[in-house]
């Protein structure tokens, strides 16, 4: 855990920018280095680039619109035609146009969930740890009794009143995810609240408001980041199981989930309907997972000089 203290002195002006500026620049040269020579870390990287790239440039991407039927063509093989590369669904449905549309509803929900559920998790854990007592007990009282209720049912409740939408969809897995960054965020918080930065800044007089933003949560940047990338990968998975019984996105927008659904009567018959988008969502949790590893890692001093002693060790054994 890398530990920042910084001061409640005035910014020194250009100098003290230019500074850091370069510092972010090293920072990032040795990260890129880091990345290309750890292939797991690599390989997950490349996935949420792609997916990225793929939603953002999905109607420049797409060959056709991923709603038209095509009666004439329908349940088409992938690799059969060139207008159909990845062949068709049950209603001649274009399915690689499909699976790139598919990404953005799990890159838009994945990005919305976690910063809303991580900015909410974070700030009670932060408030938990820090100030202790009656709020740490109120706040992991509430954390404990959420955790003990079945996500499903609670999902059930709130889109049986608020209707089956991406709003509803993004509203119950914020819900459902929060617990876990209040958690993490008032372990660590509890343990920096002993470390001397903090308590330097008490003694000379800081307002809580201003060690909690400016001393604890910058030092919370290397767990809350790798939990919001393992976050982002529960919440794909997530909305594709919602989606595929029929409590996520609906018709005719498009979901991996609920190209799942639309499969399932032909997979025997039509086995691309489901394992095109099912290799889908296993490649990129695959990826967010892997490239979460290598972030953990490596904004983690201590895990960073396990693995260099490892791999001075291996090398040394070799030799």
């Amino acid at each position: 855990m890398t530990v920042r203290v910084e001061t409640d002195a005035p910014l020194a002006g250009p100098s003290l920018f230019r500074r850091r500026l370069a510092d972010a620049r090293a920072g990032l040269r040795s990260g890129a280095v880091e990345l290309l020579h750890d292939r797991a870390g690599l390989f997950g990287f490349l996935v949420i680039v792609i997916l990225i790239v793929v939603a953002i440039f999905a109607p420049l991407i797409a060959p056709q619109d991923p709603s038209a039927q095509d009666l004439l063509n329908r349940l088409e093989p992938p690799f059969h035609s060139w207008a159909h590369p990845l062949g068709t669904d049950a209603i001649g449905r274009d399915m690689l146009s499909r699976l790139i549309y598919g990404s953005r509803i799990s890159l838009e929900v994945g990005a919305f969930v976690v910063a809303i559920a991580g900015s909410l998790g974070t700030t009670f854990g932060l408030l938990a740890g820090y100030f202790g007592g009656k709020v740490d007990s109120f706040v992991m009282r509430v954390v404990d009794t959420q955790i003990a209720f079945p996500g499903l049912l609670m999902a059930l409740l709130i889109i049986a009143v608020i209707g089956p939408s991406l709003r509803s969809l993004v509203i119950v897995l914020s819900i459902d995810g929060w617990m876990v960054y209040a958690r993490v965020t008032r372990g660590v918080t509890a343990s920096l609240r002993q470390e001397p930065f903090v308590e330097a800044a008490e003694l000379i007089g800081c307002r809580s408001r201003r060690v909690i933003f400016r001393h604890v949560l910058p030092n919370l940047t290397s767990p809350v980041l790798t939990l919001g990338v393992l976050e982002f990968a529960r919440v794909i998975l997530a909305e594709a199981a919602l989606s595929f019984l029929g409590l996520g996105i609906q018709p005719p927008a498009v979901s991996w989930g609920l190209m799942l659904a639309d499969g399932a009567d032909y997979l025997f018959s039509a086995w691309w309907i489901v394992s095109l988008p099912g290799i889908g969502i296993a490649l990129v949790v695959l990826g967010i997972n892997l490239f979460a590893s290598w972030l953990r890692v490596t904004s983690d001093p201590h895990a960073r000089d396990k693995r260099f002693a490892s791999g001075t060790q291996v090398a040394g054994a070799v030799t």
